[in-house]
């Protein structure tokens, strides 16, 4: 299981959110780019980094700064993954122009889904389309509205597109260590077994990481557990 420590931007620094929330925002680092050298220093393959800012205004906002991250992640080896306020395909390849890995799109792909198909197309490998449900149902604009969409319909469409992954976020668990939506998140993976899905949200203990590992969940992004001391990057890659 790949284990893809996460940074999200707000404001240049490095934060967390509970529920997306962006009044309930920690700051943990001043500086994301020492925070992004801390998780290369412990082994971090891939590397998951979101402009909250952007994700909020609806484009991106924080591209020097991510620009910055890729050039770090790469010298240190590691992949790194874009996502934040990336509404449309100029903002997609804005962030494709960073030398980004892969760029994350979520409302993009429930709102323009011929779009996204598109962007598959013309960039095959670098596009992830994010799943972030709240009671099964898709939400946008930064998790403030809610779609009529269900995850799973949104999750086989991708597939069909060519997206490099999906990453499938439970926004009620998002940030507060509650553990992550296994059922859920298994349940997409059979639905779509040709295409990577990434768990979020809701990852607490190594146990988390030893119960998502046992259903099969390939992938798995980790944040506030990282940044409160639950454990290690160090200790998750051991046990991922």
């Amino acid at each position: 299981m790949l284990a893809i420590p996460a940074i999200d931007l707000m404001g240049g620094k490095a934060v967390r959110l509970s529920e997306g929330d962006p009044r309930r925002a920690t700051i943990y680092a001043d500086d994301p780019r020492a925070a992004l050298r801390d998780f290369l220093a412990a082994g971090a393959r891939r590397v998951h980094v979101v402009d909250l800012d952007g994700a909020f205004a609806g484009r991106p906002v924080q591209t020097d700064l991510i620009r910055e991250l890729v050039a770090i992640a790469h010298a240190g080896g590691a992949e790194i993954e874009v996502g934040g306020g990336l509404r449309d395909a100029a903002a997609v390849l804005a962030v494709l122009d960073t030398r980004a890995d892969y760029a994350v799109v979520g409302t993009l792909a429930v709102r323009e889904h011929r779009t996204v198909a598109e962007l598959c197309r013309q960039h095959p490998g670098r596009i992830i389309v994010a799943i972030d449900a709240r009671d099964g149902l898709v939400a946008l604009d930064g998790w403030q509205e809610r779609s009529a969409v269900p995850a799973l319909a949104l999750a086989k469409s991708a597939a069909i597109w060519g997206a490099a992954a999906l990453l499938h976020t439970d926004i009620a668990r998002d940030g507060l260590q509650v553990g992550p939506a296994i059922d859920a998140t298994a349940g997409i993976q059979r639905a779509v077994p040709s295409t990577l899905v990434i768990a979020s949200g809701g990852v607490g203990s190594l146990a988390d990481l030893d119960a998502l590992r046992a259903a099969d969940i390939r992938a798995v992004v980790l944040g506030r557990a990282l940044y409160e001391g639950s454990f290690t990057l160090e200790e998750a890659l051991a046990r991922c």
